[in-house]
């Protein structure tokens, strides 16, 4: 099936796939408590690279709990800070990250601190975010739409760009930032920020239990019918 790129069709598709995923799964509605500062935000997506998000969030918990403050944590010696994120998939990149991050915020600002993303419009407090080391379009999109700030930012991790490419809405190749870049025009207008999370939070879900990288199970999928490669796959199978 090839999916009409023009805005009516795509934004019809993606409310189709999210009630059907809706219809399946259950709601997935992050609760306000889970909401966090957009520093604490920042600092779990620069050391997150590859690593679960809970062991990530216990990570940066640690990380303030040990040392009060993210000023302080920026002054932490990398052999301690790399210690300190042993626990993280990649802790050598982590630390380094994090600490050329905090560090660069306090230049610019003075101390680590983001409020004043609050002021700007979305698309400018992520152009912003991303001016920092480490910071590329997951991670502006996840403390845009994930933080208190609760602005209309898709996120798009692997398992969502993986689930968007197989059912055709962006192309093959196509990396984080020009799947955000197709995708946010075409989100049904009527959505929340509510709404596009949880279409990321499902979408994210799919793809860690039917649409995974290797051998996904596509006879099972509840968006099958909607997908250019479940229907390939349904072919081959009759």
């Amino acid at each position: 099936m090839q999916v009409p790129f023009d805005f009516d069709s795509r934004s019809a598709l993606l409310d189709s796939i999210q009630q059907q995923l809706i219809a399946h799964f259950g709601r997935i509605v992050r609760p306000a408590d889970k909401r966090r500062d957009p520093v604490w935000t920042l600092v779990q997506g620069v050391i997150g690279a590859r690593s679960k998000t809970a062991v990530s969030n216990a990570s940066t918990d640690r990380l303030l709990a040990d040392y009060s403050s993210w000023e302080a944590v920026a002054v932490v010696p990398m052999e301690a800070l790399t210690n300190d994120l042993a626990n993280q998939t990649f802790p050598d990149l982590s630390a380094s990250r994090l600490k050329d991050c905090l560090s660069e915020i306090i230049r610019r600002r003075g101390t680590v601190d983001l409020s004043h993303l609050a002021e700007m419009k979305t698309a400018e407090a992520m152009i912003w975010l991303e001016s920092l080391p480490g910071v590329a379009r997951k991670i502006s999109a996840g403390v845009a739409s994930n933080s208190t700030l609760g602005r209309k930012a898709l996120v798009i991790d692997t398992h969502h760009r993986r689930v968007v490419q197989r059912i055709g809405l962006v192309p093959p190749k196509a990396d984080t930032t020009r799947a955000f870049d197709i995708l946010m025009p075409v989100l049904p207008p009527d959505w929340s920020a509510a709404d596009i999370d949880e279409h990321h939070l499902l979408v994210k879900r799919l793809g860690q239990t039917h649409c995974r990288p290797s051998r996904p199970d596509c006879k099972t999928c509840p968006v099958c019918g909607d997908c250019e490669t479940g229907q390939v796959a349904g072919e081959q199978l009759s």
